[in-house]
């Protein structure tokens, strides 16, 4: 691109929200780490760590391309074969979502933001299946699940297809996600929903056994979440503005009230607040903030992360009642979280939300969007689970979960044998 179109400011900041994106898969893995058995720390820390690897791969190859490269299908993909490699998008800038129109960003910037998007959408779901995986099919899902999933619904989404600006469900009003409330979130709940049901519940899923071994793991991994995130929505501007600072405090305020809301709901229904409910409630205003971010004022984002940490701890409690071993929560913070964001855009939202005045066409909207999010990533995680029980399998050997899959699978403990033996 000619230089006296780059800005270099505007670069810089997309550059920087990357990598702090990035860094939420290695605070994601801690946080998750922290929350299984000690016999399985390294078996979860490596599932994030192995979606860095394949996802990476993948996304430079066709993830980008199914994403951001033509419309096919009507609208529900990219065209895979327009940017293998990412090879033409050195002379592309990122145009569009800054507040005075062309960002002035190259190409390959907003790839390698879009990248680590990607990366961490694939992570979050490792905590459903969290003690009772095949590694060997952890693998296989990453890259499948990434493509037909992940890749299809950021194309719908971000890249011009069914629920963007363009899409059919814009004659209503136009579906507003601002850094992924369908994309990633309610994208990875389901899928973490769905996979813990073909997988089986833990043997031992009720015992006081699997109750997290590490607290100061989990608060360590959501406080470098809660800084990630803040290159997650506020990068999401596309340049260092006025939206993305708007965007920041709006991610800081839904996060502190859903730590509050989350905090006394536990208090309330067990007479103590602990420290992963701190950690667990911030994580799941982080979650919900992320589709509004940007559409709503301070006092939204408030409001939005007070209903989701409330939400969010009352539902973690019901898996017990429904049988479901989501081990890790990620149906009740990443598909509730984002459901809740998702849908109260329609409410809060500064420029035709209900409550702003613009009727119900931004709700109906929202419930739309929310709504094909699920349906698409249910259907495309039980193909993809199934592709791979029929091949490699999906549960691990009864005698490696028995032993646990830190020495079973990568041939070691995350601690010394001492403390494994001296362990619950």
């Amino acid at each position: 691109m000619p230089e006296s179109t780059l800005d270099t400011g505007n670069t810089a900041w997309i550059l920087v929200s990357a990598a702090l994106v990035l860094l939420m898969t290695p605070g994601l893995a801690l946080f998750y780490g922290g929350m299984v058995r000690r016999t399985s720390v390294v078996n979860m820390l490596m599932m994030s760590f192995s979606a860095m690897g394949t996802v990476g791969v993948v996304y430079a190859l066709w993830g980008y391309s199914m994403s951001f490269s033509g419309n096919l299908a009507g609208g529900l993909i990219g065209n895979p074969f327009a940017d293998v490699g990412l090879g033409s998008l050195t002379a592309q800038a990122l145009s569009g979502t800054g507040s005075s129109g062309s960002t002035g960003v190259p190409g390959m910037a907003a790839a390698a933001f879009q990248l680590t998007f990607a990366v961490i959408a694939v992570a979050l779901i490792s905590g459903s299946v969290a003690d009772r995986m095949r590694f060997s099919a952890w693998l296989a899902v990453t890259v499948i699940w990434a493509t037909v999933a992940y890749f299809p619904l950021a194309h719908m989404v971000w890249g011009g297809g069914l629920l963007s600006a363009d899409g059919p469900v814009a004659a209503i009003a136009a579906p507003m996600d601002f850094a992924g409330g369908t994309v990633v979130h309610i994208n990875a709940g389901t899928a973490g929903l769905v996979l813990a049901l073909m997988v089986g519940r833990r043997k031992d899923w009720t015992h006081p056994a699997t109750r997290p071994h590490n607290v100061p793991f989990v608060m360590l991994g959501a406080g470098l979440l809660w800084f990630g995130w803040f290159g997650f929505n506020a990068g999401s501007a596309g340049a260092a503005n006025g939206l993305a600072a708007l965007a920041w405090v709006n991610t800081c305020a839904a996060a502190s009230a859903a730590l509050v809301g989350w905090l006394a709901v536990e208090h309330r229904r067990d007479g103590h607040v602990t420290g992963v409910g701190a950690a667990s409630g911030a994580v799941a205003g982080l979650v919900a903030v992320t589709p509004a971010a940007g559409f709503v004022d301070p006092l939204g984002a408030l409001a939005i992360g007070l209903a989701a940490g409330v939400a969010c701890a009352a539902a973690a409690s019901l898996k017990y009642r429904f049988g479901l071993d989501d081990s890790l929560d990620v149906v009740s913070v990443h598909l509730l979280g984002g459901l809740v964001g998702t849908v109260l855009i329609g409410v809060f939202a500064t420029s035709d939300g209900l409550l702003y005045g613009g009727g119900l066409a931004q709700l109906s909207a929202q419930l739309i969007a929310a709504g094909v999010a699920i349906v698409w990533s249910g259907a495309a995680t039980a193909v993809t689970g199934l592709a791979v029980r029929a091949t490699l399998g999906l549960r691990a050997r009864p005698e490696h979960e028995t032993l646990g899959l830190d020495l079973a699978v990568h041939g070691g403990h995350a601690y010394d044998p001492p403390m494994v033996a001296a362990s619950r």
